[in-house]
């Protein structure tokens, strides 16, 4: 039996496990893209520890208590929802949807900043407690997980298993859950669906087809809109459906073989550890920026934050990457090989020719910069593969003793004088 594990609402109940004051009414978290990066004040920023989650691993100490933080300076209520509670779901408040909208479906809405450290950290800390207390355990996304039980405990057993699973985490991290169980990994997630919130669904192997029934194509996972526009095509409009047209989707080959196999609960899924990362990226998107030299300000920033991140993976990207968004949906994009040493030096100056290289549009706004590395090489402390240039062990020693600095410090501690 395959456990689904579903955190309620994680960011608004991870500021709750802080403030009981939010609890039971309307909150959300969420607002503006975090520009703060780009400011000129001093400002500690800092990197979670654990990497076990799958959040911004950079981020800023925020005050938990800021008021209307979603205001620009003109004013205007900006930004989007990242998460909201049920309360605010009743009032038809939905991840997505602009703040603005938010407040005015909700006049009472509590709007709380993000705060990805305690998210980070929490997510971190219950894969931990559930890698201690299950057999195998796979982290789906910051606030879902997998737990085999498969040949560790009777199928009859796991509902009480999960039961008692929920408390746990309720008692040990104040965090509310919802846990759905079947044979199947499709299947386990779909019945969390019909767990929340804070309950537990168990679908065993002989109820697939009953539960399955009724239930509309839409709320399966994995059946994106354009296979929905498919389907009903064919007068398919709930899994029970599909589960009656074997032949169907038998024909349509692999797609539909698999999409048949996880709906009727017999796909082959195993559980498994997350991939290391294959690039690591950053970017952010502000207002329409004209000024060349502002922008140019800003990729020199988000180079540095990006090579921290390098330095601290210890890896040696080999491929490096931007994009330029202008206003009006025109974009602009490159990559470059390398086979140098990472250093921060090298990459901001690497970073500051492709912008150059790569702004087609002079006279349009830029309304977006992202930067990413790839195709890495491991980077010991002690020996390196790669020919080194004498400048570049120098760049090496260097980062060495920058990124000790920043780690103790905050990652603005030392800046370069075109950052300013």
């Amino acid at each position: 039996m395959i456990l689904h594990l579903d955190l309620d609402c994680f960011f608004v109940s991870a500021h709750r496990t802080l403030d009981k004051s939010l609890m039971h009414i309307p909150v959300a978290v969420g607002g503006r893209s975090n520009l703060n990066i780009f400011s000129k004040t001093k400002e500690k920023r800092i990197v979670s520890n654990n990497a076990g989650a799958f959040v911004s691993s950079i981020v800023s100490e925020q005050n938990p208590n800021a008021k209307e933080y979603f205001r620009d300076e003109n004013g205007r209520i900006r930004g989007i929802i990242t998460t909201s509670s049920y309360e605010a779901r009743s009032h038809g408040v939905k991840t997505a949807m602009s703040v603005n909208e938010a407040l005015s479906l909700c006049p009472c809405l509590k709007m709380i900043p993000p705060h990805y450290p305690l998210y980070h950290n929490l997510s971190y800390a219950l894969l931990q407690f559930l890698e201690k207390e299950t057999p195998q355990v796979e982290q789906f996304s910051i606030d879902e997980f997998f737990v085999d039980l498969t040949g560790w405990l009777d199928d009859k057993a796991c509902f009480e298993f999960a039961l008692k699973l929920q408390n746990q985490i309720q008692e040990k991290f104040d965090l509310p859950i919802s846990i759905g169980g079947a044979k199947s990994k499709y299947i386990a997630k779909l019945a969390t669906e019909f767990a929340k919130p804070k309950g537990v669904k168990v679908v065993f192997e002989n109820e697939v087809n009953q539960f399955i029934d009724e239930i509309p194509i839409s709320k399966f996972p994995g059946i994106g809109k354009g296979y929905q526009e498919r389907l009903k095509s064919y007068g398919i409009r709930t899994l029970g459906q599909i589960r009656a047209k074997r032949n169907l989707f038998y024909s349509w080959k692999k797609p539909g073989i698999q999409l048949y196999n996880r709906v009727c609960g017999i796909d082959d899924f195993v559980l498994s550890k997350r991939a290391p990362s294959k690039s690591i990226g950053i970017g952010r998107t502000f207002d329409p920026l004209e000024n060349r030299d502002e922008v140019k300000r800003r990729v020199i920033i988000l180079a540095r934050y990006l090579s921290f991140l390098v330095l601290k993976k210890e890896v040696n990207p080999q491929t490096f990457f931007i994009k330029i968004k202008y206003e009006f949906n025109v974009k602009s994009k490159n990559t470059m090989s390398t086979n140098r040493v990472f250093s921060e030096k090298y990459f901001k100056e690497s970073m500051f020719k492709m912008f150059e290289e790569n702004d087609i549009h002079p006279t349009h706004s830029i309304i977006q910069i992202n930067l990413t590395v790839s195709n890495f090489i491991e980077q010991r402390q002690d020996s390196f593969n790669l020919f080194e240039y004498e400048n570049d062990l120098k760049d090496k020693e260097l980062n060495k003793k920058l990124h000790k600095l920043r780690e103790k410090f905050g990652i603005d501690i030392i800046k370069t004088a075109n950052e300013l």
